[in-house]
């Protein structure tokens, strides 16, 4: 399912022989952005008000509020907010394919993507562009924010990534933070705020009351699988390493007290990014992991998303879509 009225999010996408689904809701679910007035004008707060959970493509300002050139761009801005173009360009028996696109108002990048569905297969394939169509270089945080949430995401789903670095967020995320800040460490062992180590290959259940942000780096192959071997079903996602160099992990476990969450989610973002940290663009362009466009040019991806039923460990993701066990 995706919302082609409010920032072509995928908001579903569902495994349909057992009927679950595999992206997170936000407690308030959908919203129009173009039948609500936000209150105030705080950068977060626009944004959150219509984030409905899901999968976004955020482009080309991944993180919280900073000034760029000039524009001031608020969190994840600025293209999921609004409403995108769309097309079907094939519907067949054999393959469903619809595209989708739009420009930034503040920024000059035109984004374009297309999604298809092949019969017989559980892949999903995402082709996605971003065009600087600015006369002058012009700088991007790429990030696909990808969130999973119950009934697939519970207690004991196994979390498998290439071999990787784990860098904690620089200052605590919230009170309920478990991760040392600014910690690093070789995978899946983060440094826990109390000296000892939490094991990121096991997600823990909503009990676990934390909320923490960590950053995967140094992988030499883009991609990830979670198996809840409950259900005996898994998600896997594919993804250019070259372009998306880190893989942000948002672990919001139950400890999201006050707004906007009131302790009312369970969920992890599993978020490939060009760009380190979430402090926003302005940041990523100083400490030099932005992703620089010339007047001009285009950057493409290729992204898969998967269903298996495999329980055994993912070792890769074949190029395919399809892990590799």
């Amino acid at each position: 399912m995706v919302l082609a009225d409010k920032g072509a999010d995928i908001y579903s996408l569902v495994y349909k022989p057992i009927d679950v689904d595999f992206l997170w809701r936000s407690p308030w679910g959908v919203r129009d952005p173009r039948r609500f007035i936000p209150t105030t004008g705080d950068g977060v707060g626009v944004w959150m008000d219509v984030y409905e959970g899901g999968w976004q493509t955020v482009v080309p300002h991944a993180g919280y509020p900073s000034e760029v050139a000039g524009a001031d761009l608020g969190l994840h801005a600025e293209l999921g907010t609004l409403p995108w173009d769309s097309k079907i360009v094939e519907d067949s028996p054999s393959r469903v394919s619809a595209k989708f696109w739009a420009r930034g108002p503040r920024t000059p990048f035109f984004v374009e993507k297309t999604l298809s569905l092949e019969a017989g297969s559980p892949v999903l394939i995402l082709e996605e562009s971003v065009t600087n169509e600015a006369e002058e270089p012009a700088s991007a945080a790429w990030l696909e924010h990808v969130a999973l949430g119950p009934p697939f995401l519970a207690d004991g789903c196994r979390l498998y990534v290439p071999p990787c670095k784990i860098i904690n967020h620089p200052v605590p995320t919230a009170s309920s933070s478990k991760l040392k800040p600014g910690g690093e460490s070789p995978w899946p062992n983060a440094l826990g705020l109390d000296g000892g180590s939490i094991d990121f290959s096991r997600l823990p259940g909503k009990e676990d009351r934390s909320l923490d942000m960590a950053y995967l780096a140094d992988m030499q192959q883009g991609w990830y699988a979670v198996t809840n071997e409950q259900l005996g079903v898994g998600f896997a996602l594919s993804y250019p390493s070259e372009i998306f160099r880190f893989l942000w992990f948002w672990r919001s476990l139950g400890g999201g007290w006050g707004y906007p969450w009131y302790g009312r989610t369970y969920n992890v973002g599993l978020e490939p990014c060009t760009s380190f940290d979430n402090t926003g663009l302005a940041n990523a362009i100083a400490n030099g992991t932005a992703l620089r466009f010339e007047a001009g040019e285009t950057v493409k991806a290729k992204i898969t998303a998967t269903a298996y039923t495999e329980r055994g460990a993912v070792l890769g993701i074949g190029d395919d879509g399809n892990p590799l066990f």
